[in-house]
């Protein structure tokens, strides 16, 4: 085996998880390739553009000056505050209206039925929808209705989809995750309320889970509040800070796991 095919599993964070596009773009600058991508919310956004093969430079800087009149549409309080009906617009713009399936790298987009508990993960049709329904936060955007399920946040089932990749087929798995260590950070609104406690919540399932991946990346954004979005830059250049200092470790490892399996 020449190489081995290689997963990136992009973990939940809402506006900690543009710290992805940090480590992306190092790996990329690196010549790593990457064969398939799992994210769950916030993750499955970024994860959705990268396997696009969107220019990273345009992504960070749409991301950092994109205002939030673009991308949030408030409602009346029902299921959500957010229709979230802007996000998907956007999100079908930039992967250029393709499904799942048409995108030159796959990508597995994980979602969380309301209703069960079930973990949902789509790998074929909208790549709009199935993100929309990734990043339904929930009691911040309104679910997604899906045939007889309620789709809601990826993160709530498995905020840091290891397995998933794993099951498309990836030998070797780089896992990026903006879950903050910290409890302690500014709460000034309800937004900043639910999405507050549904990272205590992700954190202690977390905790219970064995990472069994082979080269884990933590970017350090937990003092950044979940809903920072304009530290978005920030955010950006703390996953290219998390990541570069190792590259030569991951490199390393690389190389070993080719050698191990060269006669495969």
């Amino acid at each position: 085996m020449d190489r081995p095919k290689i997963g990136i599993a992009l973990s939940a964070g809402a506006a900690r998880g543009f710290a992805h596009l940090g480590v992306l773009k190092v790996l990329q600058e690196a010549n790593i390739p990457v064969d398939y991508i799992a994210g769950s919310s916030m993750g499955s956004f970024i994860g959705a553009l990268y396997s696009n093969g969107l220019d990273l430079e345009m992504v960070k800087h749409l991301a950092v000056h994109l205002k939030r009149k673009h991308w949030v549409d408030v409602t009346l309080p029902g299921l959500g505050f957010i229709t979230g009906d802007k996000m998907q617009a956007l999100t079908r713009l930039l992967t250029h209206h393709k499904n799942l399936e048409d995108l030159p790298i796959p990508l597995a987009v994980v979602t969380t039925d309301l209703l069960n508990g079930e973990k949902i993960v789509f790998q074929t049709g909208p790549v709009a929808d199935a993100v929309r329904a990734s990043i339904s936060v929930p009691g911040v955007f309104e679910p997604v209705p899906y045939k007889d399920r309620l789709l809601v946040d990826g993160g709530v089932a498995d905020r840091l989809p290891i397995s998933v990749v794993r099951d498309m087929g990836a030998d070797f798995i780089i896992a990026v995750d903006v879950l903050s260590k910290s409890h302690e950070v500014q709460v000034k609104n309800i937004f900043d309320v639910i999405t507050q406690a549904i990272t205590i919540m992700e954190r202690q399932i977390l905790a219970q889970q064995e990472l069994t991946a082979d080269f884990l990346v933590l970017p350090e954004v937990g003092d950044i509040a979940p809903t920072a979005f304009h530290r978005v830059e920030e955010c950006i250049r703390r996953g290219e800070r998390a990541i570069r200092p190792n590259l030569a470790e991951l490199q390393d490892k690389l190389a070993n796991w080719q050698g191990e399996n060269k006669d495969e």
